[in-house]
């Protein structure tokens, strides 16, 4: 039996809580007496008495012009603070900020910065289904169509006191970039909004909480822009895990190279892996202008130095110091070694450094 009076009471405290709709929880609960008090009165002191000393410690400030009066009671939402989320790598907030706005810096140089941002807001509004009303690509800002919330569809089968409101918003996004264009940002507007309680109430025109809506579908886009970020993350590393494909033949300039089948990105992580693995250690480099500087050395009894080995007794690679240049041709790389005054392989050393080359590039299980 006490069992029984458990899972009654469970059900009964479920039920109640269940009871409860959108808008009244929004909304304090309890006593609303304070807001029939006048504010500001002193304590009256009589004449025969001491004043106390009185702390200005916790007054409160004055309100602006600006503030709201009439917010109180029920008229009082008690949800927590909008936050925005720069959970993207590269990205950041304002602090102190009231705009709905986060601001991303450049870690990818595929594409300029404000022209990805785009590309993911876009995105997200396809794959919301979230039509567009207005789109000016060239200045990046674009108004969105209405976005409709119906709480109707959110009620569990338990709740006996459902809500049936209905929410109608539309936003403005903008892109902006600063003028040295490695840093935009993305911000959210609430330009139109509609509300009904019920079929037969009146329409609500004014949001209650402006900027909560719009930090709500600003952190949406993130959060879509975020998870596009990984995917792309992922698929990139099994890119680089993958084995490639090489053979002999030349770079831009005519000179001797290996061609990697590989984009640019691709073909550089991958390359510094292959590298490590032949016995190169890289001192420096620079991507973006696809140069490496390198030390070579094949150790003491390392199967690198039987490869390289002639029957001589001679390496066909000196340990020295060595450059390397790497050159996107389009869909593929080309990768020229060089020695140390950039002069290019000759074909015969590049041919003897072929086979090791291409087999640590194509294995699929190269260990990093």
């Amino acid at each position: 039996m006490t069992y029984k009076y458990q899972v009654t009471g469970i059900l009964v405290v479920s039920l109640l809580a269940a009871c409860s709709s959108i808008e009244e929880r929004e909304l304090a609960s309890g006593s609303f007496e304070y807001t029939k008090e006048t504010p500001g009165q002193r304590i009256n002191i009589p004449e025969e008495v001491d004043s106390p000393n009185f702390s200005e410690s916790y007054k409160l400030p004055e309100l602006g012009a600006t503030a709201p009066t009439d917010t109180l009671g029920k008229e009082l939402s008690v949800l927590s603070p909008s936050l925005v989320l720069p959970v993207v790598a590269g990205s950041h907030i304002e602090e102190g900020s009231k705009t709905a706005r986060v601001w991303f810096d450049q870690v990818d140089d595929d594409e300029p910065l404000e022209v990805t941002i785009w590309g993911q807001l876009t995105s997200f509004l396809k794959s919301q289904d979230i039509g567009i009303q207005e789109m000016d690509e060239e200045n990046f800002r674009l108004v969105t169509d209405w976005i409709v919330y119906d709480a109707s569809l959110e009620n569990s089968w338990y709740t006996l006191y459902g809500s049936e409101k209905l929410e109608s918003k539309r936003f403005e996004f903008k892109v902006d970039k600063k003028t040295h264009g490695r840093t935009a940002s993305l911000s959210s507007n609430l330009v139109a909004y509609k509300e009904k309680l019920t079929p037969d109430s009146p329409e609500i025109m004014i949001p209650k909480d402006q900027r909560r809506y719009e930090v709500d579908v600003l952190n949406q886009v993130v959060a879509h822009y975020e998870f596009n970020t990984r995917v792309q993350t992922v698929k990139r590393f099994r890119q680089i895990r993958q084995g490639l494909e090489t053979e002999l033949g030349f770079d831009a300039d005519g000179e001797p190279a290996f061609v990697v089948d590989a984009d640019y990105d691709i073909a550089w992580p991958r390359l510094l892996l292959v590298l490590r693995k032949l016995g190169f250690d890289v001192k420096d480099f620079d991507k973006s202008n696809g140069m490496l500087f390198l030390n070579y050395s094949d150790g003491d009894s390392s199967w690198w130095s039987n490869i390289w080995s002639s029957e001589s007794g001679e390496l066909a690679l000196d340990e020295d110091e060595y450059r390397i240049k790497v050159i996107d041709i389009g869909k593929k790389t080309s990768i020229t070694f060089m020695d140390e005054e950039s002069i290019p392989f000759p074909v015969n050393q590049l041919t003897d450094l072929y086979k090791p080359f291409s087999e640590y590039m194509s294995d699929d299980n190269l260990d990093i």
